[in-house]
């Protein structure tokens, strides 16, 4: 009986651990599209079925930096804890639906995310402008 039930929790826990990965939850290391360094740790989370996304530490910056260039309710405000993405829900193998802003510039894009198909510490960020460009970026799973 003890082996029944042991073999269960096994089950489910693999289970859970499972769905954990192949899930854009979780911190995110993004990188410098110029200097490719580090730029910052972003928080995926989910709220309410959508999934928003925050800065919790600047890495190039000191935590106090403000958002220059965005405006209304974000303008001048602390980038620490600014939610940069705004509400993503899963279509497929994808996240989508929602904007994400681009703190340095002050716009918004279309983001769509997804999880790289080589490992689950890779996630595939692209924004798109109206006019159909875009621009793709890796950020890299921080393991805690």
């Amino acid at each position: 009986m003890w082996k029944l039930v042991f073999s269960l929790s096994l089950l489910l826990f693999t289970s859970a651990l499972s769905a954990q990965k192949s899930s854009p939850l979780g911190l995110w290391k993004t990188i410098d599209d110029e200097t490719k360094e580090a730029k910052s740790y972003m928080e995926l989370y989910e709220k309410n079925g959508k999934v928003y996304g925050k800065i919790t530490k600047l890495l190039l910056k000191p935590a106090d930096t403000v958002c220059e260039k965005c405006k209304g309710d974000k303008a001048k405000k602390p980038l620490v804890g600014m939610i940069l993405i705004d509400g993503l829900v899963k279509s497929g193998e994808e996240w989508k639906g929602a904007n994400i802003l681009d703190p340095v510039t002050g716009n918004y894009y279309d983001c769509t995310l997804w999880l790289s198909e080589t490992t689950e510490n890779e996630l595939k960020v692209k924004g798109k402008h109206w006019t159909g460009l875009s621009r793709t970026q890796t950020w890299y799973r921080v393991k805690s």
